[in-house]
């Protein structure tokens, strides 16, 4: 038996993972797609297409603008019939692609085998960066930048985050399930390309059947392990996930990749062996889709760029006789709400939660009572009610001082209030003043 491992504080949140038994359902090319220029962290990428142009499924739209970005390809075939600013899912106005589908046109087979023993470092790289793979967990880091980390770093493991401690979202136990020769391929490309001794799957011990699968599948190959975690939040964070799989902390404003460590999204694993081995875009990802109001609750791979509503429909819609109260991409926790169902599925969603009353039952915000659970909570070892007074009193570069930019916005201290207050939310407004003030002075 795989002794279970875990960091310090935390919050042990409900699973809600009902999900987790449904087997992924592909989900037909949507009629529309609306494609964002940024859909990653950096820059973003530079369009190679116009309107009216017409496109086939996995051409490149649009092209890396530096090395801290990637490209982005067509999902289905058709024309572009429209190109400017689209409302974006973070809230502003950015450029994008929509485009209509057109059913007499082809859509290419996109895999294409490569002899991987043939290929070398820097021609892998360069097949995930074309592929436009970013983290598909929600950080949306370039992959390919994550694994060309700075030469004075020995990186010596690889860590696949397969543990998805977020409520409600099992895209990722789903697809460790049914793709798991191509998340260990995914794996040992990470390895290879880092040069890496040891590669481990960390997994969260409420998903013991993937954990058992990939187990059976790494029995002959040692330098290759399966790590199971204690089910609590945030275990999938870089800097925790570290910490309880090898022992070695992340210091305070330094990278991952200086504790000799580098985590990789199990879906982002994936993406990574079907790009190298099948050179195949970022094209179409699993979603969880889940909540009260829909009616066909589950998983389901959709293609990139999928307006929102037209996916909520192609699952069989919405319940009848409720009240949507609120759409949330990503999970409960770290996700966040939507303004609009006119908006699209982008590479880093993997939920979109449909609420009613029945999971929003709302606090009212009250007077903090010195009960210190948000302190316990905080897996950064913060104080977060001596954080938000500071920044009530706008006092930014105290708050600086006190470790603020650790907070990895977890909302573990929001959830853990009796109060209401809402904790996390103060911190990330602070943290976004701090970065303008930042900017402002160079």
């Amino acid at each position: 038996m795989i002794k279970t491992k875990t960091f310090p504080f935390g919050e042990h949140t409900p699973g809600m993972k009902e999900t987790a038994t449904f087997p992924v359902k592909v989900l037909p090319p949507p009629e529309r797609v609306l494609l964002h220029l940024s859909q990653h962290k950096g820059a973003p990428a530079i369009a190679t297409k116009k309107m009216d142009d017409d496109v086939l499924y996995g051409d490149l739209l649009a092209e890396a603008s530096g090395h801290v970005s990637v490209p982005i390809h067509a999902s289905i075939s058709g024309k572009i019939t429209g190109f400017g600013n689209f409302l974006h899912p973070m809230g502003s106005q950015s450029s994008a692609f929509l485009i209509r589908r057109d059913p007499s046109m082809p859509e290419p087979a996109l895999e294409t085998e490569t002899d991987l023993g043939l290929t070398r470092r820097s021609e892998i790289l360069q097949k995930i960066k074309d592929a436009g793979i970013v983290g598909m967990g929600g950080a949306t880091f370039p992959t390919h930048v994550k694994l060309s980390p700075p030469e004075e770093f020995k990186i010596d493991t690889v860590i696949i985050n397969g543990s998805e401690c977020e409520p409600v979202l099992t895209a990722d136990h789903r697809s460790m399930l049914e793709y798991p020769d191509e998340l260990i391929s995914g794996l040992k490309i990470c390895v290879a390309v880092l040069k890496a001794d040891r590669g481990i799957i960390a997994i969260e011990d409420n998903k013991q059947d993937a954990a058992d699968l990939l187990t059976a599948k790494l029995e002959k190959q040692p330098s290759l392990q399966v790590q199971l975690l204690r089910t609590k939040y945030p275990q999938g964070s870089e800097k925790h996930l570290i910490l309880a799989c090898t022992g070695r902390r992340v210091k305070s404003g330094q990278l991952p990749a200086s504790t000799g460590v580098v985590v990789i999204n199990a879906s982002t694993a994936i993406a990574i062996s079907n790009a190298v081995i099948r050179s195949k875009p970022l094209t179409e990802r699993i979603v969880t889709l889940a909540g009260s109001a829909v009616k066909n609750p589950g998983n389901y791979k959709v293609r990139i760029g999928t307006i929102i509503s037209d996916f909520i429909e192609a699952t069989g819609g919405l319940k009848e006789d409720i009240t949507l109260r609120k759409v949330i991409s990503g999970g409960p926790m770290m996700g966040f709400a939507l303004p609009s169902l006119e908006l699209p599925i982008q590479k880093g969603t993997a939920g979109i939660l449909c609420w009613t009353d029945e999971e929003l039952a709302i606090k009212e915000e009250t007077h903090c009572i010195r009960c210190a659970r948000c302190v316990r909570a905080c897996p950064m070892g913060l104080d977060p009610t001596y954080l938000m007074k500071l920044l009530k009193a706008q006092q930014f570069e105290k708050a600086k001082a006190e470790k603020l930019l650790d907070c990895i916005e977890c909302g573990a201290c929001s959830y853990t209030c009796p109060a209401a207050i809402p904790l996390a939310q103060y911190f990330v407004m602070g943290k976004r003043t701090l970065m303008a003030q930042q900017k402002n002075k160079k």
